[in-house]
């Protein structure tokens, strides 16, 4: 029985990376030898264990054979007789498929260290096509690292995209992926390359069609709405780490596509088929209630905030009120921030003040500061009482804004 460290440790420790999560791979073994070691089984799918100490995860060396659609249709093999090499030319790529002896030394067999050094994203082998999944890691991978992805292997991706087999993908499967990215700060990489593999249309088929989708006249019209969309996402991976945030920025525009440019200007239409399109989103990936509240809240207010210094009073209170301002300033917070990385989702207004943010967030601190000691509170009911509180909010505002004004 023989140990090496394998996958994502020793390519990341080649990129001079931390090294987070160690896998492992055991070749010349069965499950019952690994279980009198102490080893636990934990593997649903093949034999995977934790060791006892450490709980490092040790998979048995396998192969696969494809016989179903889908990236769950494998015949697993994992034999004593299957070797190391053999693992790992299973794997999706070149930068994947390295292992380390218990001496420190690399098994490279598919010039892996070749592909780190020039950040290359190479298939290790014809069978990359049996896996629709690998589309979305391939993707991902280009976003976490940078690296482009090689020609032959793109053709590959758009294969599989062809196929139809990325419509075999679980919901749940498809947000992790997503998710993972969205983590990166080359998020924008992730759905770029979706895009140029033909893989974009299919699995994000709202983010596809704002390709094409010209820009207001006064919104820089060279830029499209999908290259916007970008930016944007950019922008956001800038000022924040948050996921949520992130997904927010990618999706607030959602609505153009599938409004006629011509009733853009009554910016209501497609605000509200861009929040329609978000929660068809987040129900067809099954998406965390949290990333769904802010962005249909990005969706329907970020022109708000764009124009918060042309709002009259009681409809900024509306607004506030209407993103529930007042009992999530947290999340407000993070609206700022997805609306601050639209503003600068632009050519030449990457680095543009905004003050939007700071001024909206004034006016909700101000309507927060009222007074409510001098209501009847024993002559009102909780209607009365809410609408007065409601009025305090607006007379607060309207004092702010004469300030404001002043200054």
């Amino acid at each position: 029985m023989k140990i090496y460290q394998v996958g994502g440790a020793v390519r990341d420790r080649l990129l001079g990376l931390p090294v987070k999560d160690r896998d492992w791979v055991v070749v010349g073994a069965t499950p019952e030898q690994m279980i009198a070691l102490g080893y636990k089984p934990v593997g649903r799918d093949f034999p995977v264990f934790l060791h006892p100490q450490s709980a490092e995860e040790y998979a048995l060396a396998r192969t696969e054979r494809k016989t179903a659609p889908g990236y769950t249709g494998f015949v697993v093999n994992t034999s004593p007789d299957v070797t190391l090499e053999q693992d790992l030319m299973r794997r999706d790529l070149t930068i994947n498929a390295m292992a380390l002896d218990e001496n420190g030394d690399l098994i490279d067999p598919c010039n892996g260290r070749d592909d780190v050094a020039h950040g290359i994203l190479r298939h290790v082998s014809p069978a990359f096509v049996e896996d629709p999944l690998r589309v979305l890691r391939v993707a991902r991978f280009a976003a976490r690292f940078g690296f482009t992805v090689a020609g032959p292997t793109l053709e590959l991706m758009k294969q599989i995209t062809a196929s139809g087999e990325l419509d075999a993908l679980v919901a749940e499967r498809v947000w992790l992926e997503t998710e993972r990215a969205l983590g990166e700060d080359r998020a924008s990489l992730f759905f770029t390359v979706l895009q140029d593999c033909g893989a974009l249309a299919r699995v994000f088929p709202e983010l596809d069609g704002l390709y094409g989708v010209p820009q207001p006249e006064h919104y820089h019209p060279e830029i499209d709405s999908g290259v916007h969309t970008m930016m944007v996402l950019d922008q956001a991976c800038r000022l924040s780490s948050d996921t949520t945030v992130r997904f927010a920025a990618l999706v607030h525009d959602l609505g153009k596509a599938a409004t006629p440019r011509a009733q853009w200007p009554a910016h209501r239409d497609h605000e509200a088929r861009g929040v329609e399109l978000v929660n068809h989103l987040c129900d067809r990936y099954r998406i965390p209630k949290k990333y769904r509240d802010l962005a249909v809240i990005v969706t329907r207010h970020h022109l708000d905030c764009h124009r918060v210094a042309e709002l009259r009073p009681v409809t900024i209170i509306n607004k506030l009120e209407s993103m529930d301002a007042f009992r999530r300033p947290d999340r407000f917070e993070q609206f700022l921030l997805a609306c601050e990385a639209d503003a600068r989702g632009r050519k030449g207004l990457e680095q543009c003040a905004y003050p939007q943010a700071g001024r909206f967030r004034d006016l909700l601190a101000a309507a927060n500061r009222i007074d409510t000691k001098s209501l009847p509170i024993n002559e009102l009911d909780g209607k009365d009482m809410g609408e007065a509180i409601r009025q305090l909010r607006i007379e607060a505002v309207d004092r702010e804004l004469a300030e404001v004004a002043k200054s």
